[in-house]
């Protein structure tokens, strides 16, 4: 299957004997947190997002990284992608699917197109991403984590599409991981209130509301990202969703 127009990788030919992820939506805030944290640990990294969202920006001419650019809903992506990190670096031992878009409007007007947008981006990619990387997974005894979101758990107003595809996506992961192991580990992380540079300024408010005390950062999620995909010290764990979000599930919130 051919790659999508776009789709570019870099330093083709190089033989890694660092292991292998393929993160998606890699160019800004959580990915991009995530693909930085595997790099300085030893990783070799393909960091996938779409065109023109600052991939070379964000990780400059590092021989461990290739730039992939596509849509992750579209078919054609996942395998592309694939292929490029076989071409490149001979193996692949971990997948992050991690790209996800939010629409926020009131269910009267939200367009079927809109639901089916945020639908194959947040939790069809990740099944198309699972099914192309899987049989090199098997061979590398690799992992696959997920990034849902505390919306699969609660919601605010007008976020049905994107509180649904994170809960299916939650399941989805625990579905992966019976399917693939014992080959293949899949584990979900469930971030709260994490703060990119997307967020503005943040109050005193917003960290003392959480019983961690703080708002989360992307190098919160990243930890536990790469700590799931070491095989030596989470050979054991799979068909988990690891809340992340300073407590705040866990708090009883009642208007006095």
């Amino acid at each position: 299957m051919g790659r999508p127009a776009g789709f570019a990788g870099r330093h083709q030919g190089l033989m890694a004997n660092r292991p292998v992820a393929l993160i998606t939506g890699a160019a800004n805030g959580i990915g991009r947190a995530i693909a930085e944290h595997l790099l300085d640990t030893g990783w070799c990294v393909g960091a996938l997002d779409l065109p023109k969202t600052g991939l070379s920006r964000a990780f400059g001419n590092s021989r461990y990284v290739t730039l992939l650019e596509g849509d992750v809903a579209d078919e054609k992506t996942a395998p592309a992608a694939v292929e490029a990190m076989i071409e490149q670096f001979g193996r692949l031992d971990g997948l992050v699917s991690n790209a996800g878009i939010m629409i926020r409007k009131p269910i009267r007007q939200l367009s079927l197109r809109d639901w089916y947008r945020v639908i194959d981006t947040n939790l069809t990619a990740t099944l198309l991403f699972a099914r192309a990387a899987e049989m090199a997974l098997r061979r590398a005894k690799g992992a696959i984590v997920t990034i849902a979101s505390t919306r699969a758990l609660m919601s605010e107003p007008n976020t049905e599409a994107y509180s649904a595809s994170k809960g299916g996506l939650v399941a989805l992961s625990h579905a992966l991981a019976v399917s693939l192991g014992p080959d293949v580990r899949v584990n979900c992380v469930s971030p709260g209130w994490i703060a990119t540079e997307n967020h503005g300024k943040l109050r005193k408010r917003d960290h003392t509301q959480h019983p961690a005390g703080r708002v989360g950062k992307p190098e919160d999620i990243a930890e536990i990202v790469a700590f799931l995909l070491d095989r030596r010290r989470a050979g054991f764990i799979t068909g988990a969703n690891f809340v992340v979000d300073g407590g705040m599930t866990r708090k009883m919130i009642y208007e006095e």
